[in-house]
């Protein structure tokens, strides 16, 4: 269940399907946050994966994640490796105009809207080493884009660096989908992401052709037989194999740690003598990861959705589970309560029995669709977990389900699941589930193998019988690849890092609530500074709570840190 990975993309996309306000006003109230108070009881959180993927396969990849406190360290010299040449720390980087984004980054997000008063995106490519124990041997060109501070509205501070989650995303492709959020950041920052080692620009990783994938994600991923449960496999080892095809000389490379070691070239390469950063979901695992390797160097940075860096893939998939299975009941409960039309009955019970029976017909036939490609399982439970990364979402999944439920029509839930795994409306795919599957393998040193996964299948059944029982089996997703894994969880202690703000959300279904705890536990004492948000969705900063809002900005802004367990409603 691989889900860490942050909405933006498909929130946009969302808004450009909905072709009917009629469900608008239905589910718009909100649900219980499950939690009751902000101890993080509710569970281990993260997916196996950001993208912990709940409509197919992401599983291992997704419960990609951490060890625990175990990733211990030696001290922070010992950590960084042979110094890079002043070929790398000394580039220049080539500013000018953004190309369009390609199909590898995702066409959907269109060209990058231009900024207020009259500035455009740049972007640039940085040359990196491949190996960062042979820092004088081959490269990789990292993709850039910035937003330039807007001048006169107060003194520098430097570049802001964004990560947006995946492992996979496209930082290039999404912040200037997301920019107006960050507008007031502008102020005194360059706003700056990147495309990842094996992402979009930056070398992506593509495993299978479009078509391949297209049958791939559409595939049976909860077995019922033998004869279904070997499938899956072989599907698993087809999908290695094409990765090792592809991209084998790339894929020891990317791991988390080299990504994290690709962000410290940025802030030498951007003239920055701290590392100012903004990282949600994924993107607090490989925060959490800079931190640990270069604690002395981390400026002003929160981390918003926080991934729990001391589970197992198996604890990160089965916390992922319940997340998305809690949202899916706070959805669930709003639109009973709420919507008079409400597609799934008169209660949350009715409501999860409903979807429950209608991923069990699709196992049996498939749905058509307009587009012509059926709805299968998979594509349906990945179009509703997609629908609950957030809250503005929601009247989308009404519309889905009333389609499905009412009519025999996949349509909707088919657009949603494709944007979970990257399709683009052309039919082409982003290197999102490909590169997500490739960094987890490269991170996570657990493989799982059929008898394990067997054996903890009633456990995920139990977490969600909506999601469990594909994210259960999503741990077979490192099956078959090429290389070991780095870790068995990520190392995030960092002593002697500045503070960093911690912000947990309540409802999140990929990154659940206890996460936030778990990473303040890890990096250390009096690092982890808590912000709590209670509502619902992936991530707070971009819910425009007020209170969140201010919180970030005055940090960010003004250096003004917030008190710890400050909680925002």
């Amino acid at each position: 269940m691989r889900h860490i990975r942050s909405p933006r993309p498909a929130v946009a996309l969302a808004a450009a399907l909905m072709v009917t306000a009629a469900l608008a006003g239905g589910c718009a109230d909100g649900g219980t946050d499950g939690t009751g108070k902000p101890d993080g009881s509710r569970g281990a959180e993260r997916p196996g994966g950001e993208a912990g993927r709940v409509g197919g396969r992401q599983g291992a990849a997704q419960g990609r994640s951490p060890d625990s406190p175990a990733a211990t360290s030696t001290s922070p010299s010992h950590r960084r490796g042979p110094a890079l040449p002043r070929s790398l720390t000394r580039q220049r980087l080539h500013w000018s105009r953004c190309p369009e984004p390609n199909a590898a980054q995702g066409t959907d997000t269109g060209s990058p809207s231009p900024l207020p008063g009259g500035a455009r995106w740049e972007c640039a490519t940085m040359k990196a080493p491949l190996d960062y124990r042979k820092p004088r041997g081959r490269t990789l060109g990292i993709e850039l884009i910035r937003a330039p501070r807007r001048e006169g509205r107060g003194k520098r501070i430097g570049s802001l660096l964004f990560n947006f989650g995946g492992p996979g995303g496209s930082g290039v492709a999404t912040l200037p989908s997301f920019a107006q959020d960050y507008e007031k950041l502008r102020r005194r920052y360059d706003l700056v992401s990147f495309d990842p080692r094996g992402v979009g620009r930056s070398e992506g990783v593509t495993c299978l052709s479009d078509r391949e994938l297209d049958a791939y994600f559409a595939a049976d991923w909860t077995p019922d037989t033998r004869a279904e449960e070997q499938r899956l496999f072989a599907r698993q080892e087809k999908f290695a194999e094409g990765c090792r095809k592809k991209a084998g000389a790339l894929l020891p490379h990317l791991t988390t740690e080299n990504t994290a070691r690709d962000m410290d070239l940025m802030r030498q390469v951007l003239g920055d003598r701290k590392l100012h950063y903004f990282g949600i979901s994924y993107g607090t695992e490989l925060g959490g990861v800079y931190a640990h390797l270069f604690p002395e160097r981390v400026g002003r940075a929160v981390f918003d959705a926080v991934v729990d860096p001391s589970s197992t893939p198996d604890q990160g998939a089965l916390g992922q589970s319940s997340g998305f299975q809690l949202a899916l009941d706070n959805y669930l409960k709003s639109c009973t309560e709420h919507d008079r039309d409400c597609p799934v009955g008169d209660s949350p019970e009715e409501g999860r029995q409903r979807i429950t029976d209608l991923l069990a017909d699709l196992d049996a036939e498939p749905m058509p669709t307009d587009s012509g490609r059926k709805l299968t399982e998979a594509l349906a439970e990945g179009g509703i977990a997609q629908a609950l990364y957030a809250k503005d979402t929601w009247p989308l999944l009404s519309q889905g389900l009333q389609e499905a439920l009412s009519d025999g029509d996949g349509s909707t839930l088919l657009l949603l699941g494709d944007a979970l795994n990257g399709r683009n409306q052309d039919g082409t795919y982003s290197t999102l589930q490909s590169s997500l599957t490739a960094i987890s393998c490269a991170d996570n040193r657990q493989r799982y193998g059929e008898r394990k996964i067997k054996d903890e299948l009633p456990r995920f059944s139990e977490a969600s019988p909506v999601f469990g029982p594909t994210s259960g089996w999503g741990l077979s997703s490192c099956h078959g690849w090429p290389v070991k894994g780095r870790w068995t969880s990520p190392p995030v202690g960092a002593k002697g890092s500045a503070p960093i703000l911690l912000i947990g959300t309540t409802g999140d279904p990929a990154t659940p609530y206890g996460g936030t705890r778990a990473m303040k536990r890890e990096l250390g004492d009096d690092i982890g500074v808590e912000v709590t948000y209670r509502g619902e969705g992936h991530g707070a900063y971009d819910s425009r709570n007020a209170c969140v809002r201010r919180t970030v900005d005055r940090y960010l802004l003004n250096g003004k840190v917030p008190e710890d367990g400050t909680d925002c409603r």
